[in-house]
């Protein structure tokens, strides 16, 4: 009986280790590359400092350092609620939840001719066509978390992606070129729509209210945020709130299609 309690105690343990390992690996990779980054490392070192004097029985400093760890954790709410909403998105965001995902995984329940896979080679010819023509566009790619509450923000579309489509959206002279396109799977399922507008510091100051707002639906979901400078003709692609470098129009068609698996 003591020898199963002793494993019991030690699997048990272990477990802890993991689940905190990861829980600590997720927050760490929802801030990376943020500024809540340095507040995320300098909590863990205020935290790391609180046990070890708890460990070392300094009881008046142990006592300063938990009382400041309890009352902190209202700020640490607000600082971190943008960061909150995304953690609390992407666990509410399981495969089972998500219908796109049910399907990836149950591919032989998928009628024939029906694509949900992203016609990647033909949105980044489109966006490369754009771009010779100095043709502002933004597209919005859906992947776990649900678009529904921008989508109801613009035109309600269902058309399967293709290159000639993508472009007479966002023509100057079109009706449907304001705003961004969403998409979901292999089809365009709203147009002019109005994306959250990212308010980050360190955005630098020639990117305008387009690149914002990819950047701001990329920190609130999980979604993947295309962008076609109207001044430049540069591509931008954001993820996660982040610009994501590239060195040719090949490796973001590899870096899209791995981020849609």
């Amino acid at each position: 009986m003591d020898f199963l309690n002793f494993i019991d105690f030690k699997i048990t343990d272990v477990l802890d280790i993991i689940f905190v390992a990861v829980l600590l690996y997720y927050i760490y990779k929802l801030v990376r590359g943020s500024v809540a980054i340095n507040i995320f490392i300098g909590i863990v070192i205020v935290w790391a400092f609180w046990k070890l004097t708890e460990l070392l029985d300094m009881q008046m400093i142990s006592s300063m350092v938990g009382a400041f760890m309890q009352v902190g954790l209202i700020a640490l709410i607000i600082v971190f609620q943008q960061e909150i909403r995304k953690f609390l998105l992407m666990i509410g965001s399981t495969n089972f939840a998500n219908k796109r995902n049910f399907v990836k995984h149950f591919k032989f329940l998928k009628q024939e001719g029906l694509s949900t896979d992203t016609d990647v080679d033909a949105i980044l010819k489109a966006c490369e066509k754009m771009a010779s023509t100095k043709t502002g566009a933004i597209l919005v790619i859906e992947r776990n978390n649900s678009l529904d509450f921008i989508k109801s923000t613009g035109d309600r579309m269902n058309i399967e992606i293709n290159q000639p489509i993508l472009e007479s959206i966002f023509y100057k002279n079109s009706t449907l070129h304001d705003g961004a396109a969403v998409i979901v799977g292999n089809y365009i399922v709203a147009t002019r729509v109005i994306l959250p507008v990212s308010n980050e510091r360190n955005i630098p100051l020639r990117f305008g209210l387009r690149h914002r707002a990819a950047v701001g639906i990329s920190e609130k979901t999980d979604a993947l945020s295309i962008v076609v400078s109207e001044e430049t003709g540069l591509i931008s692609y954001i993820k996660n709130g982040e610009f994501v470098l590239y060195d040719s129009i090949t490796q973001l068609g590899n870096m899209l299609k791995q981020d849609l698996i």
